[in-house]
């Protein structure tokens, strides 16, 4: 590529969506469209890197600015996501050579790719192989993940919103367990997602503001589950108010380190976790004669784009900005990252981080954010999650229901031969 001609840029989205990672998508392109003397075209790969390996890309062009509006307001990947980790180069380098002729093809300058954890490993494994092959490529992170977990960061765009749906979900559910008391007692439990970090269910203490409101205990993979202190807890709990509401994180474990419950496991081995709400809601109904509900939020909690947080969007919206500066002043191999400037009121700035610094790394609930006895959280974490939470943005509705954008773009026609694994 000529120095003095515009390059192309390459966006794509990976792993478990967001209600805000369209956010990210949107300020990407409307930036990028910012610098039409240094950026041509802004491509979207459908479904991650796959798409990239097979060729699978669409020309943003015609996006008008409306359009971008609504699409940043919708949630869900509208580009397409993926779970595909590259191997490493020297085990698969036919990989790596036909992403090189998919981004020479397309004349590709800088390459964005909106993930978590595994997806910053695909930005260091792309960035050292375009530099190992004098290829001239800006790879840049673009954060994103509900579970919170990604390490130099403050927080991860996509939590605060998940985290505003299962607060209010939380509180919610209070109030109905308040109503349907009575002198049998009432238990209920709500799993949510997180995997091994418990900032999700942490969350869900924004629902509470005082002891005696939902929830009354917090389960977290950060420690043993022990199940005797939980039930006594329950226990207590259930005489002084007539009923419980629990937060299980998906991921919690005993204290031999194995999971309360898990799914499956794929064939590289990740486990699919979830059932652990049932299994504490079970032992709860197998202990006391209490009647018992547990529910599972799934999809819901990371789809809810009718109750995003307002700050939520804000710094999906602006990672994405800084992305493309990044790529604009030539910087590789890095991440915008969310800085926390002060606490109260809450202000923040972007900087970057470098990926092979942070990708595959768990950022994890502290110590000091978990109570002592394990079953709850404390007032430090609170305060440090409810700025997270803050501020509602207006959703457009049709017929009683959000109208959310649906991305229309023809595929671009294939320049390449096929790609086969």
């Amino acid at each position: 590529m000529s120095p003095t001609q515009p390059f192309n840029l390459l966006y794509a989205q990976a792993g478990g969506v967001t209600a805000v990672i369209n956010a990210s998508a949107a300020a990407v392109i409307e930036a990028a469209r910012e610098h039409p003397q240094a950026i041509g075209t802004v491509y979207g790969a459908r479904n991650g890197i796959l798409g990239v390996l097979s060729e699978t890309l669409v020309d943003t062009t015609p996006l008008t600015p409306a359009e971008l509006a609504q699409l940043a307001l919708t949630p869900g990947g509208a580009f397409g996501s993926c779970r595909f980790d590259l191997d490493p180069a020297e085990a698969n380098p036919a990989q790596y050579d036909r992403l090189f002729e998919v981004f020479a093809s397309y004349r590709i300058g800088a390459f964005l790719y909106n993930g978590g954890n595994g997806s910053m490993d695909i930005v260091a494994r792309v960035a050292a192989a375009a530099r190992a092959r004098a290829y001239p490529l800006c790879c840049i992170g673009v954060p994103k993940t509900v579970d919170n977990d990604l390490e130099g960061t403050d927080c991860s765009p996509g939590f605060g919103s998940a985290a505003k749906y299962l607060a209010t979900a939380m509180r919610e559910s209070g109030l109905d367990l308040a109503a349907m008391s009575s002198r049998r007692g009432r238990v209920f439990v709500m799993e949510v997602m997180g995997r091994n970090a418990g900032w999700l269910a942490a969350a869900t203490a924004l629902a509470a503001r005082n002891e005696d409101e939902p929830p009354h205990i917090v389960l977290l993979p950060e420690v043993a589950f022990d199940e005797e202190a939980f039930l006594a807890r329950v226990k207590a709990v259930v005489e002084r108010l007539g009923y419980c509401a629990v937060t299980v994180a998906e991921g919690i474990r005993r204290a031999d380190g194995t999971l309360v419950m898990e799914q499956s496991h794929d064939a590289l081995g990740h486990v699919q976790l979830g059932g652990a709400g049932q299994c504490v809601a079970r032992l709860v109904s197998a202990r006391f004669d209490y009647k018992h509900h547990w529910a599972i939020p799934d999809y819901l909690q990371r789809a809810a784009g009718h109750w995003r947080s307002a700050t939520d969007v804000a710094q999906a919206r602006a990672v994405g900005r800084a992305a493309v500066a990044y790529a604009l002043a030539g910087q590789d191999g890095v991440m915008p990252a969310i800085r926390r400037l002060a606490d109260e009121p809450y202000r923040w700035d972007v900087q970057p981080v470098r990926v092979e610094e942070i990708a595959n790394l768990e950022r994890r609930v502290p110590p000091h954010f978990i109570a002592a006895d394990g079953l709850h959280v404390t007032a430090a974490a609170k305060a440090a999650l409810a700025p997270l939470i803050e501020g509602e943005l207006p959703v457009p509705t049709h017929a009683g229901l959000p109208d959310y954008f649906q991305l229309q773009l023809a595929p671009q026609p294939r320049r390449l031969p096929a790609w086969t694994r």
